[in-house]
């Protein structure tokens, strides 16, 4: 224990507690993940040691920055831009900035910028489609406040409901008539792709498969393809909404009509499905919301926490249907 006439400082009260200066810093900032049982021994310490933090040392001693660090695998298309979008706006409301990488679904890229924001930000939101997300949080300083958007696996995550989701969308399709119902896939790799596959395979009275990986370029071939079949489908679902406008053209360059002579449907509900003409029916993910309880989440006190938004079926006239079947017209 430190002499009575010397200034007890943050690192004898972390000698004493037997944990990190960063730990001492959490606690005394309310910031970030630690122990019940920890935070309860620091305070003691603190008290026996009679430790009170001086405003300029502690401000120094953990080095908030008031910068959350975003990480996407891309950061083109409509998904990235609303999810931006929904942390941007709280994230300002609250006084802080946003720092926003895309890694290109590259690990090594994760990792590097990983290493890159070690000190920039005080939280870091990581949405990431491997479906071994979090094995790579290894890389992050232990303790770090980390927030991992459409998987699991970490102490606080928020993911989609996409199985449900695409269940639904089955069932509607379903409901009206169609028994040949094909399925584009998402990447294999990608956590959000499988629950919409497995939600498909659950539900369609018959599996029709096409490779996708969530581009437009992806729906079109696939939309080539399905024409050359002798047995037509006579619904498509693709497991996104970007994979469902180039089956759109694929079929409109092809003289097939949709929805009169294959109906089609999407999953994301990003802004351009109710402008493409017709209106896409698809399954809508709260995209911006999603956002925002990322970043509130990621300033968060709270040690544990795991959120599944709930999805919604959106009904336009790319399916044939404009009758509301549990879910939300628009």
């Amino acid at each position: 224990m430190p002499d009575s006439h010397d200034r007890v400082t943050i690192k004898d009260v972390a000698a004493q507690a037997g944990v990190s200066v960063a730990t001492i810093s959490r606690v005394l900032n309310g910031k970030g993940p630690v122990r019940e049982a920890t935070s309860r021994r620091v305070i003691e310490t603190c008290q026996a040691l009679r430790f009170t933090p001086h405003g300029v040392a502690r401000s120094l001693s953990i080095r908030r920055t008031h910068t959350i660090g975003l990480l996407l695998p891309d950061l083109h298309g409509e998904f990235f831009s609303e999810v931006i979008r929904g942390i941007d706006a709280e994230a300002r409301r609250s006084g802080y900035h946003l720092l926003v990488s895309g890694f290109h679904s590259d690990r090594q890229e994760m990792i590097a910028v990983f290493r890159a924001v070690r000190g920039r930000v005080d939280s870091l939101i990581v949405m990431s489609p491997d479906r071994e997300a979090s094995a790579l949080c290894a890389y992050l300083p232990a303790g770090f406040p980390i927030v991992l958007l459409n998987n699991t696996g970490v102490s606080r995550d928020i993911s989609i409901d996409n199985y449900g989701g695409a269940e639904a969308m089955v069932r509607h399709l379903r409901a009206l008539g169609h028994t040949r119902i094909a399925f584009i896939k998402g990447p294999d790799q990608n956590a959000d792709a499988a629950e919409r596959l497995r939600g498909y395979r659950d539900t369609s009275p018959q599996a029709i498969e096409f490779d996708g990986n969530f581009s437009e370029e992806a729906g079109y071939d696939a939309g080539i393809r399905m024409l050359s079949m002798t047995q037509k489908p006579t619904a498509v679902f693709a497991a996104n909404d970007a994979m469902a406008f180039g089956v759109m053209i694929a079929l409109r360059d092809s003289g097939v009509r949709v929805p009169h002579d294959i109906a089609l449907a999407g999953f994301d509900d990003i802004p351009t499905a109710r402008y493409v003409t017709p209106p896409l029916t698809t399954v809508k993910v709260p995209i911006a919301e999603l956002g925002r309880r990322a970043f509130d989440l990621a300033i968060s006190d709270e040690e544990q926490r795991h959120e599944v938004l709930q999805t919604t079926l959106v009904i336009r006239e790319s399916c044939g249907s404009t009758i509301l079947r549990g879910g939300t017209k628009s």
